[in-house]
């Protein structure tokens, strides 16, 4: 073996005394060639922005270098302290003393100034937008100035106390108090209404419902009023269909428990005539049909028209006195035909004629003529003290309805209008509850103005 091998075939382990010595040289080569490549790189910052201390790089040729990187390796005669050592020591070359004006040195000694920070810009707090991470520590940001708030101050030193109720304001708005008065009146009124309805009327009345022309609501009226009165009065309130083309009023109003008509009544009706009280009315009521909620009752009209022939003037009469001694208000569908005995009989023998139209040209110049032939038979008081009402047929704004409310007003004692109704649109059943609120308001109005001449 030379020195340089074991008997194990493996390089031997240099003595320690070189192993220092080789480690600087290795460290020295690797350090010169990253000063080569690389150039310096910044000095680290502190978290707070204050400049941390550099170290120069480790030169294996430099006298001032240690002999070993390790601490207290650099001073001198710490190789002279070591055991071990068989050679003769070397003095250690002195350093040359640092002048501290070499330029060298102080690029090498003293860190290059750090850039100040910038101020950090201020970005709106938000808790839904973090803000974004950052790379390198960056110093907390100031607290924000604290501001005086005299007002929190003095709530916060005040005691607390309950709060007192606000009180209440004041109606001082003209608007204010114009929507109360529209509020106040449409209830006055119908309480006007409805104490109309109540009153005693002195004698049984008969309101006829005419007009020549077909399709103007006159079976609408004459139930509906029937149903109304008869709803604010309790009972004593019929509805007749006198029309001799097979009237519909027997259909649309009062239940279907029997299908017996006037034609049935004029059988038995010298039979009739002679009860009196309690029997009358139990014997007239087999052949009278009822509402759903027995406001009203119906005498319904013989669906073939030749039965008509047989209601003469003097039949009409007695039907018409039999119902009085049972009912106070007989309400009447007169039908089409002006130029019958049974209508003219009915026009006679009626308290109140109501016309009932609908805003058109053609039902409204019906109406107007009608009013002449009674005017001409000797009737004009009853035209004087007739009701107009008005019936829409559609919703929305009806452009003639208030040139007709004008016309009429000039020829009858007034004029109702009742507004458009879904629920009578289908031409079924007529039921008073289905109505909408508006509609039946309407119809207590249009009812009071037929009563009120007779109400005591």
């Amino acid at each position: 073996m030379d020195g340089t091998e074991t008997g194990w075939g493996r390089p031997a382990e240099p003595a320690p005394r070189w192993r220092a010595l080789l480690d600087r040289a290795r460290h020295g080569r690797a350090a010169a060639e990253e000063q080569q490549a690389e150039p310096e790189p910044a000095p680290p910052q502190q978290q707070f922005g204050q400049p941390l201390p550099t170290r120069r790089p480790y030169n294996p040729l430099d006298s001032r270098a240690p002999l070993d990187p390790r601490p207290g390796f650099d001073q001198p005669g710490f190789e002279q302290q070591q055991p071990g050592f068989d050679q003769p020591q070397r003095p250690m070359p002195q350093r040359p003393p640092i002048n501290p004006l070499d330029p060298r040195h102080q690029g090498r000694a003293q860190p290059a100034p750090a850039p100040a920070p910038a101020p950090p810009v201020e970005q709106p707090h938000s808790y839904f937008s973090p803000s974004p991470a950052r790379s390198t520590p960056v110093a907390p940001p100031a607290p924000p100035p604290q501001r005086d708030y005299p007002q929190i101050r003095a709530s916060a030193a005040a005691p607390v106390r309950s709060p007192a109720p606000a009180p209440a304001p004041a109606p001082t708005s003209p608007a204010g108090a114009r929507i109360e008065w529209r509020q106040t009146q449409p209830d006055n009124e119908l309480e006007r209404s409805v104490a109309v309805l109540r009153r005693k009327l002195g004698k049984p009345r008969v309101l006829a419902f005419a007009n020549p022309k077909g399709g103007v609501h006159k079976t609408t009226a004459t139930v509906l009023a029937a149903a109304t009165i008869g709803s604010v009065r309790g009972r004593g309130v019929l509805a007749w269909d006198d029309n001799e083309l097979r009237g519909t009023l027997g259909l649309r109003a009062g239940s279907a428990r029997h299908a017996r008509t006037i034609k049935h009544l004029l059988a038995d009706l010298a039979q009739i005539e002679s009860l009196h009280g309690d029997g009358l009315l139990s014997e007239l009521d087999g052949y009278l049909r009822h509402a759903s909620d027995g406001s009203y009752d119906v005498l319904a009209g013989e669906e073939n028209p030749r039965f008509a022939q047989r209601l003469d003037q003097g039949t009409v009469r007695r039907v018409m006195d039999l119902l009085r001694r049972t009912h106070d208000v007989v309400c009447v569908d007169t039908g089409n035909n002006v130029e019958s005995v049974n209508w003219q009989t009915v026009m006679r023998q009626a308290d109140q004629l109501v016309i009932t139209t609908v805003p058109r040209e053609d039902a409204a110049f019906t109406a107007d003529w009608m009013l002449d032939v009674l005017d001409d038979s000797g009737m004009s008081d009853l035209v004087a003290n007739a009701v107009t009402l008005i019936s829409c047929p559609s919703p929305g704004p009806l452009p003639m309805l208030n040139d007709f409310a004008k016309h009429f007003a000039t020829r009858t004692r007034g004029v109702a209008i009742v507004p458009y109704d879904p629920s009578l649109e289908v031409g079924s059943s007529i039921e008073y509850q289905d109505l909408q609120l508006e509609t039946r308001q309407a119809w207590l109005k249009a009812a009071s103005m037929m009563i009120e001449p007779f109400a005591e």
